[in-house]
């Protein structure tokens, strides 16, 4: 009884010395460089975070203003990247004449003077709407932005001769033809986040554009926590964008970088957002206590909705 036993602990503590010695981070290369800025759409309005909803209408909730930047457009994005973002995240609907607008919301309602699904317009259209028309940071007694925004919604055209050497995150529903039309350079460069559906439909049309929606975020992650000591990664780890709570990271076989080289090694973009709660990927890594929580020496992405801060501390 004795000896089987001895033999039953030895086993047992083999096989804990083999898992953690292929996941600790302290054997794995440390990735070398600075960290990856992702501006969450670029330079924005912030607004009152709670209890929000898919339909909440954050123009109306909006924080007194700090700048006079409106989210997805160009200047926006030029001040984005001028504060140190590395890839700014970008909103697009299609348009009834064969466009895709640039603009965060389904409908027009909440931002606009106009009214209606937004992919029911034309370009043409939208083009002499005031973007600034609803945001308040009073309940409505002051519209500091009405009449400013007219004109300033661009095309995702515009966009990306703008700015032809900058990378972008892409929240769409539906862009195939348009990135199958690029080179394979500038499609190296891009990164496309939505709904499971137009995602799923986008990887079988697109399959060298990296992607993430929330099936593959919560597939690679939970998959990943399961058996990811193995060495062996989920398909939905695989040539894609991972976004990783910042309270969740130290739950990953290896992280840092033994994490961090795994989904390198399958051509996946690991950004680090703020921490999860219940079902929100949304939070940021948005003041200087969140992002002294990353490990030393942090070389790989930040998703940020606040680039003007986080932009000077991490860079």
């Amino acid at each position: 009884m004795g000896r089987k036993f001895f033999y039953c602990a030895a086993a047992i503590a083999v096989a804990a010395a083999s898992i953690y010695l292929n996941n600790t981070s302290l054997l794995a290369e440390h990735r070398p460089g600075k960290p990856v800025l992702l501006a969450h759409r670029g330079i924005a309005q912030r607004f009152d975070e709670t209890d929000l909803k898919n339909d909440t209408c954050t123009a109306s909730r909006m924080l007194p203003p700090k700048h006079d930047y409106l989210e997805n457009t160009i200047p926006s994005m030029q001040a984005g990247f001028a504060a140190g973002a590395d890839i700014v995240e970008i909103d697009i609907h299609p348009t009834t004449d064969g466009q895709f607008a640039v603009f965060h919301d389904w409908t027009l309602d909440c931002r606009t003077d106009g009214h209606g699904v937004t992919r029911e317009h034309s370009m043409a259209d939208m083009k002499r709407l005031d973007i600034g028309y609803g945001y308040t940071a009073d309940g409505g007694k002051t519209f500091p932005f009405r009449g400013r925004g007219v004109g300033m919604m661009p095309t995702l055209a515009e966009v990306l001769s703008t700015f032809p050497d900058r990378r972008f995150l892409i929240n769409v529903k539906k862009l195939a033809a348009v990135l199958n039309g690029l080179s394979e350079e500038r499609r190296a460069e891009i990164i496309v986040y939505g709904g499971d559906e137009p995602i799923d439909v986008l990887r079988r049309m697109a399959p060298d554009i990296k992607t993430a929606s929330r099936k593959s975020l919560k597939g690679c992650l939970f998959g990943y926590i399961g058996y990811g000591w193995t060495g062996l990664l989920p398909d939905e780890c695989r040539h894609a964008m991972m976004l990783v709570p910042i309270n969740i990271a130290p739950w990953l076989w290896g992280w840092p970088d033994r994490f961090l080289n795994r989904m390198a090694d399958a051509g996946t973009e690991v950004f680090v957002l703020g921490p999860y709660r219940g079902n929100d990927f949304s939070t940021g890594i948005d003041d200087p206590s969140q992002l002294a929580r990353l490990p030393p020496n942090y070389a790989a992405g930040i998703w940020t909705n606040e680039i003007e801060a986080i932009g000077k501390l991490a860079k």
